[in-house]
């Protein structure tokens, strides 16, 4: 390809995603004026001028939501010598992240390089790697210094950032949140386990990077609404009955997504109860129901 051909003509604003280096996520870039497909390579306006960057994802309308919002724009397609200084610069970096880890082993140092980003011009190269606990790895980045003839600068990151760049299939059987879409890790805790009735220590809580699973955050609010309208176990509550009368027990156990709990009375049988026959002391008057799907 070469300069006077940059692509063909369309018209309209379009949104489309694009990639700068393999690792990262595609970004949402403006397109006007001509079309792009899955797999090219175009040059973007970047904070600091411009880069090339592969399409990942194809043009779709701007919604009138984002129209108000400024993205970078796509300037053209890559020519032929900006394409193959691109792909081997994504060689460069792959070649480069197992020339860190081999450095690593010879030095006995107990790290796991997962990505290297050189820069165009070759002045300063990113080692982002993971481990367990400090590693001095001053010796390893005089050596590094040597190898690559740049500056060197190490980046310690977490277990959920290594997957993140590492991507994979989750066991839902799609492409993991963090390499998708997620663009910061949100706290997870516990907690929000234990408000949605999941087992402590069930293996399935934990995600492919060993930590608590990022979508237990997807529906905490809402068991947390509906909990705020459930009483507590132990809570001594009436079950209303046919004919007008009532039944006093204790709750023993919360059906959240029932909106239901379990009464046990004191002749020792139990029942599963629907919160619109239940009255306890302190009870709201708002009470949460779940909409149907």
């Amino acid at each position: 390809m070469d300069e006077t051909d940059l692509g063909v003509e369309t018209g309209t604003a379009q949104l489309i995603g694009i990639r700068l280096r393999l690792p990262a996520k595609a970004d949402d870039y403006l397109l006007e004026g001509f079309t792009l497909h899955v797999g090219e390579l175009c040059v973007v306006e970047v904070p600091n001028g411009t880069a090339v960057g592969e399409v990942r994802r194809p043009p779709r309308p701007l919604p009138d939501w984002k129209r108000e919002r400024v993205f970078p724009r796509v300037i053209r397609l890559a020519i032929t010598h900006e394409a193959a200084q691109w792909r081997e610069l994504q060689e460069r970096e792959q070649r480069a992240i197992q020339t860190c880890q081999e450095r690593a082993r010879q030095h006995r140092l107990s790290l796991k390089v997962v990505d290297v980003e050189i820069q165009a011009d070759g002045r300063r190269v990113m080692v982002s790697f993971f481990a367990e606990e400090r590693v001095d790895f001053r010796e390893l980045v005089r050596e590094l210094a040597r190898e690559f003839r740049a500056r060197i600068e190490m980046r310690q990151i977490g277990a959920r950032d290594v997957t993140k760049l590492t991507d994979g299939i989750g066991p839902c059987g799609r492409q993991l949140c963090c390499s998708s879409y997620l663009r910061k890790f949100e706290p997870i805790s516990v907690r929000m386990a234990k408000s949605q009735d999941m087992p402590l220590t069930d293996s399935r809580l934990l995600g492919n990077c060993g930590r608590l699973k990022c979508c237990l955050l997807y529906e905490f609010s809402s068991y947390q609404e509906l909990r705020s309208h459930l009483p507590r176990v132990n809570t001594p509550c009436d079950v209303a009955c046919g004919g007008g009368g009532c039944m006093t027990g204790k709750v023993k156990a919360i059906r959240v997504l029932k909106e239901a709990v379990v009464v046990t009375f004191p002749d020792g049988t139990e029942a599963e109860v629907p919160l619109d026959q239940l009255t306890w002391e302190g009870r709201p008057h708002v009470e949460a129901r779940l909409e149907p799907s």
